[in-house]
């Protein structure tokens, strides 16, 4: 299983807490955050890896060289942003298989890897999203799911919801059904609004909705939450489930 690692944020709401380092190496329970969502993603059976970069590049290179030779991986590096669907695209040209799972590097979802590759195979979907049911927030946008068939059949802006789903940052892609639809695209674009959203009725996109822990550190408050526990998961071996 191929895996794309979206590692090229700039971190912007975390320079009051991280301010020298990539978001991804931001210190959680006292190791970068990529490291755990390296050793949950091995878990869960990828065994090659494709790191996005772009903002500080060189100290994520640093890391994987130091702690992380031994992975089967390469990295791609925007010299400008190019936005998650340019930053995509740029990198899922070195995949060699079919469907590539795509994860954002400053989330951690506790999905099922294989239960939500193997859910994306046997439905033939162009892209399946994994989904985690939220309740009185505000900071996601909002994704509406047909439950009989798990359809995705609109993705929502950013409003106060009493419960719904969210797209929890973990997909399963269709390489060549993405690089056809976005081939006359500028080279920088935004996967979910110029991807996801405006081809929602034109292709199948499936919802994956799963119980796992979901934090997603880019804000302080959750940064600060995340030492908790983070360190709570590596007393206990959650990291290994």
């Amino acid at each position: 299983m191929q895996a794309i690692i979206l590692a090229g944020g700039l971190g912007t709401r975390l320079k009051s807490v991280v301010a020298d380092k990539p978001k991804v190496l931001s210190p959680v329970a006292g190791k970068p955050f990529l490291h755990y969502i390296i050793q949950y993603l091995q878990k869960q059976g990828v065994t090659e890896y494709i790191f996005a970069l772009g903002y500080l590049s060189e100290q994520v290179l640093d890391f994987l060289e130091q702690h992380y030779a031994y992975l089967s991986y390469q990295c791609t590096i925007e010299e400008t942003p190019l936005g998650t669907g340019g930053g995509i695209k740029k990198a899922i040209q070195f995949a060699t298989e079919e469907n590539v799972l795509i994860v954002n590097a400053d989330t951690f979802f506790e999905v099922n890897v294989q239960q939500l590759f193997s859910f994306h195979t046997v439905s033939k979907a162009h892209c399946t999203v994994s989904l985690k049911l939220m309740k009185n927030f505000d900071r996601y946008g909002s994704v509406e799911l047909e439950k009989e068939t798990q359809n995705i059949i609109s993705f929502k802006e950013k409003t106060f919801i009493q419960e719904g789903y969210i797209n929890a940052g973990y997909l399963v892609l269709n390489k060549n059904y993405f690089l056809l639809t976005t081939k006359n695209l500028p080279a920088i674009f935004s996967f979910e609004k110029d991807f996801l959203e405006k081809n929602v009725d034109a292709m199948l996109i499936k919802g994956f909705p799963y119980d796992g822990y979901f934090i997603d550190i880019g804000i302080p408050e959750d940064f600060n939450t995340a030492q908790e526990i983070f360190k709570y998961f590596e007393l206990n071996n959650r990291l290994i489930k």
